[in-house]
Formats: structure tokens, sequence, C-alpha cells
């Protein structure tokens, strides 16, 4: 006699039954206990799940039951709503799921290369200074493990973690000084996200396609060297440790970066809308950019090539909302990368910050910037943005400013302050043509705003600049 198969086929729908109703709903690592939801925001929750899988959310905030399903690929996605700044809460997913100390605020990414990495780690005496002053349940820290990819990810590692003075130490001295200034004068929790690599290319950060489907881009690539300590290869880093993260609702991001394309300045304003708009397109939001022009260093070989890559970094901000703060005068030994005074850039970009996305008034965060020149005889009269109330030198003369004339050599200027504006001249040039200021790679000029921020560099000519290398 044959055995029925109806128990066996029975059994098995049982097992499957089973297997999908105990299935644990699961998050990527950047939803978690401790994390920072952008307030006032409509934010997404996300994760896998068995494939149909009814899925409930509850928050503590509000009364409301949202309801998703799991799809045939085994992920779910939908959007909650937050209130105004608070907490802590927690969020409730199938009646299990519970995260914890949940709270709502402003949050931030950190991104790029050492600048923004180093930290306490690195025995900044800042961090260590700051140490015993860092516990704070409204500063969240999330530090995104470094890792690459050849394809965009959909988790990484890391936790969220309460700001202690061990986790302070560990993380971003730019990002966490940064996020204190903004929790104090907004009063709300802030949540800091520290995606970072020492030594990485503006390219290992922005998506392969935009840079291999651009010929200036991709030859530009090519010509960056590989090296042990970081990677080098388009996309990789941003396949890793940006991508994943491209869900989370943010205020937007703060940027130090661009030592390492010094050599390839000349295509690094297009490589930088080029990130700066897949990252906002990946998050569905023209969120502000905000970053550090790099510091006046001795040691990249060739002549002028910082300066050149401050002035290209100064055209990137022709990118809709981005910001730039110079930070020339914070340097205190030209033949470190690393210049180890981090809280006055935090507190520069913070009030960056503070100004153009919170509006708040009576911050100091406008760099003067060169506007245009007037010829006057044997003189040049500079005119800038940003100096409304006028300019000073902190020295009885101004200093790394130079004049030229029709035969492009140039020489030491004397110059003199008049209101927002600059007279410039050398007794031996009676028909000048162009001025340079602060235009080598290790140029710290003393020239300021009445507010005592720095006069950002500048040339008026278009010439060719010496790129030879440089005399040791």
């Amino acid at each position: 006699m044959k055995k029925s198969i109806y128990p066996v086929i029975s059994t098995l729908l049982l097992m499957f039954n089973v297997c999908l109703t105990s299935a644990a709903v699961r998050l990527p690592a950047i939803l978690g206990s401790h994390m920072v939801l952008q307030q006032n925001s409509e934010v997404k929750l996300w994760g896998w799940s068995s494939p149909a899988e009814k899925i409930t959310i509850k928050t503590s905030w509000d009364t409301i039951t949202y309801k998703t399903t799991g799809g045939s690929t085994a992920k779910w996605i939908t959007k909650i709503k937050t209130p105004a700044a608070g907490g802590p809460y927690s969020i409730t997913i199938n009646g299990s799921t519970i995260l914890e100390d949940v709270m709502i605020g402003e949050t931030w990414v950190c991104s790029g290369q050492s600048n923004m990495e180093w930290s306490g780690d690195q025995n900044l005496k800042q961090c260590l200074d700051e140490m015993p002053n860092a516990t704070n349940k409204n500063i969240r820290l999330f530090y995104v493990p470094k890792s690459t990819s050849g394809f965009p990810q959909e988790n990484c590692g890391g936790s969220w973690k309460v700001c202690t003075p061990e986790e302070m130490k560990h993380f971003s001295a730019v990002g966490y000084f940064f996020g204190k200034k903004i929790q104090q004068a907004l009063n709300v929790p802030v949540g800091l996200i520290n995606s970072n690599w020492g030594g990485t290319p503006a390219e290992t950060w922005t998506p392969k396609n935009e840079v291999e489907n651009d010929s200036e881009l991709n030859s530009a690539a090519q010509k960056l060297k590989p090296t042990d300590w970081w990677p080098t290869l388009p996309g990789y880093a941003y396949n890793a440790m940006i991508y994943p993260i491209t869900n989370f609702e943010i205020a937007g991001a703060i940027w130090y970066q661009g030592e390492s394309n010094v050599p390839t300045y000349s295509s690094y304003k297009q490589l930088m809308t080029k990130m700066i708009t897949s990252w906002r397109e990946a998050w569905q939001k023209e969120f502000p950019f905000y970053f550090v022009q790099i510091a006046p260093f001795s040691g990249y070989g060739q002549n002028n090539w910082c300066a050149l890559q401050r002035e290209t970094q100064t055209r990137c901000l022709s990118i809709p909302k981005t910001g730039m703060v110079v930070i020339s005068d914070l340097v205190d030994d030209i033949k470190n990368i690393h210049p180890v005074n981090k809280i006055d850039v935090s507190a520069r970009l913070a009030n960056l910050a503070l100004v153009k996305t919170y509006d708040k008034s009576g911050l100091n965060y406008k760099f003067p910037m060169y506007k245009g020149m007037k010829n006057e005889k044997d003189k040049i009269r500079i005119e800038f943005k940003n100096a409304e109330n006028g300019l000073m030198a902190k020295d009885k003369s101004i200093t790394e400013i130079y004049i030229a004339g029709e035969d492009r050599r140039f020489q030491p200027a004397l110059a003199k302050i008049d209101g927002n504006t600059l007279i410039v001249w050398n007794k031996s040039i009676k028909s000048p043509v162009s001025v340079r200021f602060g235009f080598t790679n290790t140029a710290i000029p003393n020239l300021f705003s009445k507010e005592g921020l720095p006069v950002n560099l500048f040339r008026t000519d278009n010439w060719d600049v010496d790129t030879t290398p440089a005399i040791k």
C-alpha cells in the first residue's frame, strides 16, 4: 500500500510557516539604540525580513502605528514622522525589536581624509584636554569602520554610542568639536556620523561611474598612485562607507579633504561637483555641504600646488548650498600636513552651519574674498567681498603680497588698507597689471577682516603658475 504524501507536505508547509512567522526583522547598523533621528522630518526605517512578512512599527513619541510588508527580495522600507527635538524615545518593531534611548535632533556626516579623521588616538592635545568634559548624553556618535567595496553595499559596521570621554577620544576631533558647538547653540541632541579615511582621494568617495564616464576625471584618477594604506580606486569608499547610510536622514555634511588631490588640482572642482551631486541624489535631498580649505604645507614637492588647489576649492563655492572655511592662519608648523588646532577649524565650520543652515545671527562666518581690481596709475586697488566692516593687518606691514607688470615677473609689494579695499604697489613697477596674495604653498598672510577672519588667497591674473619641483 502506498503511503500518503499529504502528511509530509503538511509538515513542510507547517515548517515553512513557522520559519516565516519566527524570522526576526533585521535592521542596518545605522539604525539602532542611542541614535539621533532628524527632527521634524519624515525619516526612513528599513531592513530585512521574510518575504511578505507584515511589519508594524510604534514609537513612543506618538500614537501612530506604521505598517509595511516585506518584499519579495526580503527587504522592507517605510517612513515615519519625527517631532521637534527631544527624547529619549523608543521604537518598537513587531512587538519585540526595540530601539531604546533614541533622540530626535540634528545629524551631520563628517567625512574626508586624515584631517577629519584625526582624534585623541593621534594624541591631539585639544582632544586629550577635552576628554574630562566630554560626557554628554545629547551628543551621539557613529563611527563607520574603514571598508571598501567594488559595488554599493546596503549595510556597514558600527553602532551608535552616547558621547563619553573614551568614545570622544576615538572620534573625529573636527567632528566632535563641530557637534559640540552646534549642540550648545541649538540646545538639541546632535548625532555625528564619522565616515572618513586618512589619505583617501576624493575619487574613492565618488561613485565609480561618475568618475569613469568623465574623460577628464578618469584621466586624473589614473594618475593616483596605489598605496597599502588607503583605497584609491573610484567609488570604493563611497560604496562601503557612504552608500549604506544614504537612507538615513541628515541635516548636512562637513568635509575636510583635498591634500591627496593636490597633484590633480585642475579637475578637483569637477570632481567635487560630481561627488556632492551624487551624494545628494543618493540621499534625495540637497543638503548643505560645508568644507575646509586645506592648510599651507611645505611638503607637496611642487611649487604652488597647494595654492592652486586652494584656489580650486574656492571655485567649488559655485556649487549650490556649499560653504568653505579658510584656515591659513591656524597653522603653527608648515612642515606638518596635520595642523593640530582643530577647535578653531570646527568653530568656523559650526558658525557657517549655524548661520546658513539654522539662521542664527551675530556669528562671524564670512571670509574676505577677492572681488575685483582697478588700475590707479602706478597702483592697483583690490576690492573684496565679505569685508563690509573693513580690513586689518596683524602687523605694521601686510605680508605675502606680490605685484607684476606686463613682464609677468612678480615682486614683493607694499600695500595699504583703505576701508574695505587694498591699495597695492611697488615703486619699480610703473604700470602694474596683476597682484597675487598668499599664493604659495606655505604662505601664512596677516591680512584679516575686522572681525578677525583671514582673507582668502587670490590672484588677479590667469597666467601660467610655476609648478616646477620645489627646492628643499
